[in-house]
């Protein structure tokens, strides 16, 4: 069964419109579009606009529960962090912190969702403010 970057490449080919139309749309450059055709999950907005480019609607090959979900839960205890509000009041509270028993494969994902977010960062900053 093909991962969803494969169907993504798939879809991309068979709608006619080039790559470097897509990309461009996208505000992304062609390696970091070829380097999501090699992930097993992408992310759902990403997908949704590739898919609002080349008029494919995407959630008959692959639906919102194949995304990744990071299953994280947030705990608050009395006692360890400072927090200081507007009026000068200081009140102390722990934020614990407990992931899956697949914590290094959601780590692992989020870097990979990381880098890619700054990729594009810094395409951006290059539109707009030009190579130094």
């Amino acid at each position: 069964m093909p991962h969803q970057g494969e169907i993504l490449q798939d879809a991309i080919k068979n709608s006619g419109i080039s790559i470097t139309r897509i990309v461009d749309d996208l505000g992304i450059t062609r390696p970091t579009m070829y380097r999501k055709f090699k992930e097993r999950e992408l992310d759902y907005t990403f997908v949704k606009r590739v898919g609002e480019i080349i008029g494919h609607d995407f959630s008959n090959d692959f639906t919102i529960t194949q995304q990744t979900d990071l299953s994280f839960n947030v705990t608050h205890a009395p006692k360890n962090v400072t927090n200081v509000s507007e009026s000068g009041n200081v009140s102390r509270s722990t934020v614990t912190v407990v992931a899956s028993s697949d914590s290094l494969k959601d780590l692992m994902q989020l870097q990979q969702k990381y880098i890619a977010l700054l990729e594009a960062y810094n395409e951006l900053l290059l539109k707009v403010y030009g190579p130094k």
